[in-house]
């Protein structure tokens, strides 16, 4: 299954073809649209020229800064993103012999799954239960106890985070979603 988040097919494609991609899509997303963080990777990618987490974890800081930030920016707060991202790709590098899947792979039950997703960096329990549905949605990962895992995120039907989104029409139902969170928050 190819993913339909970005509304950019090559964007999609980085994500399909790098877990590091999809990792760091996932923590981009915050404080930011959803199709533009989860585009951020193919947005390293072009302008860095890898998104091998090795690669990135080595970089200069400065220069990866100045490169997250060129317009148009791989995120709304480009510095202290790409720091993150730094973070995120030597955790990666360091932990897992920078095979990002080995994390979700090496993971026997949903619980330890959260628990390594919640020890990454930009990974609060919210983020991480969401990760661990869109690994059981999108790629089949399903650890044993991963819906507990995933809390409200698992396969309920209804259309909340990214972990819901394989389509324009699904991606549309998570807009809307989010726009009534809002709503109601502000209320």
């Amino acid at each position: 299954m190819g993913f339909h988040i970005t509304g950019d097919p090559a964007a999609d494609k980085v994500l399909d073809e790098s877990s590091f991609a999809l990792l760091a899509a996932m923590m981009l997303d915050q404080q930011f649209p959803m199709e533009r963080a989860f585009a951020g990777p193919a947005k390293v990618l072009e302008r860095f020229g890898s998104i091998d987490p090795a690669d990135i974890a080595a970089a200069d800081p400065e220069e990866f800064a100045a490169l997250c930030a060129t317009p148009p920016a791989v995120h709304r707060f480009p510095g202290s993103m790409a720091a993150r991202l730094q973070e995120l790709a030597a955790l990666v590098t360091e932990e897992y012999g920078g095979r990002t899947e080995r994390l979700w792979e090496e993971a026997t039950t949903g619980r330890e799954l959260l628990r390594r997703v919640q020890a990454l960096p930009g990974f609060g329990k919210q983020k991480a239960q969401i990760f661990v549905a869109l690994l059981a949605k999108q790629l089949g990962v399903r650890p044993d106890g991963w819906e507990t895992a995933a809390g409200s995120y698992s396969e309920d039907g209804c259309y909340r985070s990214v972990a819901d989104v394989v389509d324009v029409v699904s991606l549309e139902k998570v807009r809307s979603f989010k726009k009534e969170q809002k709503a109601a928050a502000r209320s």
